[in-house]
């Protein structure tokens, strides 16, 4: 049994002729002498303990900014790869929009020159039909047609003629 402080200051011993009761003095001698040494073991049981739990303490704490230095690294490195992936992402749309650009430039291009090749054949065709006789019903009446009847009149010569400037690979 532990006495308190507040017990001591109540309690009272007995008196005998010569002063207090030596028996009963003893015995509560002994009783604080426990206490006191059940007090004292708790208490370095107690100092114990905190200084364990503060050492878990730094020990936590130290692992809790290793984690935010982990965190914030991973942040900023996830940060950095979607900048690199933007940038990259960016790089291939607009390589993508200048290669649809030039692939449009040329196709423009050889259209152009295709139909500056059929002009040109064309006029090689009426040129070679007007020459060749057909060319003088031109403008005559009941005729149809006007400068374009020879074209349709060469029947199957014309066909024949557009062989040879075919472009490489074309049907």
């Amino acid at each position: 049994m532990t006495i308190t402080p507040v017990e001591l200051r109540h309690l009272e011993l007995k008196r005998g002729l010569f002063g207090y009761d030596r028996p009963s003095v003893d015995h509560l001698l002994e009783e604080i002498e426990r206490s006191f040494e059940e007090t004292w073991r708790e208490r370095a049981d107690f100092a114990d303990r905190i200084e364990q739990l503060q050492s878990e303490l730094a020990r936590h704490r130290e692992l809790e900014g290793l984690l935010r230095m982990t965190l914030v690294s991973a942040e900023r490195s996830s940060h950095e790869l979607k900048t690199q992936a933007k940038k990259e992402a960016d790089l291939v749309v607009e390589e993508a929009h200048a290669e649809a650009r030039s692939i449009s430039r040329a196709a423009t291009a050889e259209r152009e020159r295709l139909l500056a090749d059929a002009r040109r054949i064309r006029a090689l065709l009426e040129a070679a039909l007007e020459g060749s006789g057909r060319g003088s019903t031109r403008g005559q009446p009941g005729q149809r047609g006007g400068a374009r009847a020879p074209l349709r009149a060469a029947g199957t010569a014309a066909p024949r003629a557009l062989d040879r400037f075919r472009p490489y690979g074309a049907g």
